[in-house]
């Protein structure tokens, strides 16, 4: 099972190349796949793979959303965080 997560990471982030019409799928995708090989990669079972996939693709789209706007999130020293615009 591994062997096929590698393989759909691996495919992922080549059509994720192919997708920058769409930053938020873009993002979706890589951080999709960057999630399940890591997982993969560590030897997780099949289940935490899924969870890592999912939980990559989710922050994948939160970047482009970012990236969309502008706006960078830092942390504010107390535990939370604020936007604002992003280094040039």
């Amino acid at each position: 099972m591994k062997k096929h997560f590698t393989a759909l990471g691996l495919s992922t982030l080549l059509l994720a190349g192919c997708l920058s019409d769409d930053p938020e799928l873009t993002g979706a995708l890589i951080g999709g796949a960057a999630g399940g090989l890591t997982a993969a990669a560590i030897g997780s079972s099949d289940e935490w793979i899924v969870g890592a996939t999912l939980i990559g693709a989710a922050a994948g789209v939160l970047v482009a959303r970012n990236s969309r706007t502008g706006e960078c999130a830092y942390s504010d020293g107390a535990g939370g965080y604020y936007t604002d615009d992003c280094p040039d």
